[in-house]
């Protein structure tokens, strides 16, 4: 969301976390430990559409390394993703004593496409307007099927309101060039990686062998540059040691898979990038189902410091989006939902005595024991009980002239009194309702009001 002010200055709202963070390094950097570990949380703001647990502004959870040029950073990352989405339990233990997950963390490098885009023309400074709109289109892959991606290529899309959306202007063999590369398949090998289809294969340094796809195989001159292409040697073999890291600390492809559709649609990410998508099913806008989608992604972004300084920094991160993430955990009854505890109320049964009932707020506040002095303008005993139900107070404190006259207090145990209510007509011994009602409402000294009220609460 971007605007202009009175004097025509851009603003825009927050967006995400990481480019703050990267100004904060760059003013901080010398007093900063490298590595330079960190996280935090706040609201962010997308102009995008609304979905299913999607929201336009939300609260997002970042979490980074700067200062760790190794794949080892971004492989930590991934395996960060995967256990944060266990400990969540967005899983089920099957009777086969096998686990069926409902999240995978995603994988792929950037460099990789970036050397697909130099091999068919539009590397270089001049057509980074291009190679973004390019990098948009593909991270549309999981919502539109090929031949709408091939629209943003090429002429543009038009959706179904009429809505036109401008493609990047590739040719056809541009965009087919592209598209063959989103759907290699690396085997769960640490000595070769392997593209489907195509018979062309090509020893890379180290030892890595893959398959490039037959449409550019068949494309000689294309075949030519991208075979020597320095960013897509390298971005494949930190593909091959990303995944090797993963694998060797006991993380299956059921958990961390490499996807080459991964792309995200940042211009700075630079190397590896991830995202954790949620693999169940919810009902989509026309009822029909989808997978919930993405709740996080993140990746290498070893330039972004270096806008704000004279030097590049590495650095590699990861971000969830925790109110998307909170909705689909409700959806599978993974999150319950629970009232927070309420302050302890002091009512207010005389309106000359309110600052001998403030004094026992403030007694209380002062023991570390949350507290309020009723307030409302109704000042009926009845609706002071209601406010007390809609704050979820678990104690009331009530003092009339009867109780100061004989320097006692009333402590009403909401939560007791909520419990005997629910089963009052089921007690037929008279005594043992007396015995239970006398829990829920008795008199002590006024002295030992905070003394009374920690026993209550069980501090």
């Amino acid at each position: 969301f971007s605007l202009q002010d009175d004097d025509e200055q851009w603003m825009s709202l927050r967006y995400d976390l990481t480019a703050p963070l990267a100004r904060y390094v760059a003013e901080n950097f010398d007093k900063l430990p490298k590595p330079y570990r960190s996280y935090r949380v706040g609201p962010v703001f997308r102009n995008e559409k609304p979905g299913p647990g999607r929201f336009r502004q939300f609260m997002q959870f970042d979490a980074d390394t700067v200062g760790a040029s190794s794949v080892a950073a971004d492989a930590e990352n991934c395996m960060m993703f995967a256990d944060a989405m266990e400990a969540l339990g967005l899983y089920e233990d099957l009777p086969d004593g096998t686990r069926k997950r409902f999240y995978v963390v995603k994988v792929n490098n950037r460099k990789v496409l970036d050397g697909v885009m130099e091999a068919i023309g539009i590397g270089g400074p001049e057509h980074s307007g291009t190679r973004l709109t390019v990098l948009r289109a593909i991270d549309k892959m999981d919502k539109f099927p090929v031949e709408e991606i091939k629209k943003l290529l090429t002429v543009g899309r038009k959706d179904e309101s009429g809505d036109f959306t401008k493609g990047a202007n590739l040719t056809v063999r541009q965009s087919d060039a592209i598209i063959s590369m989103l759907e290699y398949d690396i085997e769960d090998s640490t000595t070769k990686i392997t593209l489907t289809s195509g018979d062309k294969r090509i020893e890379m340094p180290g030892g890595i062998t893959f398959r490039l796809p037959h449409m550019i195989v068949a494309d000689k001159d294309l075949h030519q540059r991208l075979e020597q292409n320095s960013a897509f040697n390298n971005g494949m073999s930190e593909i091959l040691s990303l995944k090797h890291v993963v694998r060797t600390s006991g993380y299956g492809p059921d958990r961390i898979r490499i996807d080459p559709s991964v792309v995200r649609g940042l211009e700075y990410y630079t190397g590896p990038v991830y995202e954790v998508e949620l693999t169940f099913e919810v009902s989509g806008d026309d009822g029909k189902p989808v997978r919930f989608g993405s709740v996080g992604g993140g990746g290498r972004y070893d330039g972004l410091i270096g806008r704000f300084r004279a030097e590049d920094v590495p650095a590699t991160g990861i971000s969830i989006g925790v109110s998307r993430l909170q909705a689909a955990l409700t959806h599978l009854g993974k999150l319950k939902s629970t009232k927070p505890v309420g302050p302890v109320v002091v009512t207010v049964m005389d309106q000359d005595k309110i600052a001998d009932y403030q004094k026992m707020v403030t007694e209380l506040r002062e023991a570390g024991i949350a507290s309020e002095l009723y307030l409302g303008s109704a000042a009926g005993f009845g609706a002071q009980m209601k406010y007390c139900d809609k704050r979820n107070s678990p104690l009331a404190i009530i003092q009339g002239s009867d109780e100061a006259a004989k320097g006692e207090v009333q402590i009403k145990d909401l939560v007791k009194g909520g419990a005997l209510a629910a089963v009052a007509k089921t007690i037929t011994d008279r005594e043992e309702y007396l015995k239970r009602q006398a829990e829920v409402q008795y008199a002590v000294k006024r002295d030992d009001l905070v003394a009374a009220v920690r026993k209550a609460l069980g501090i």
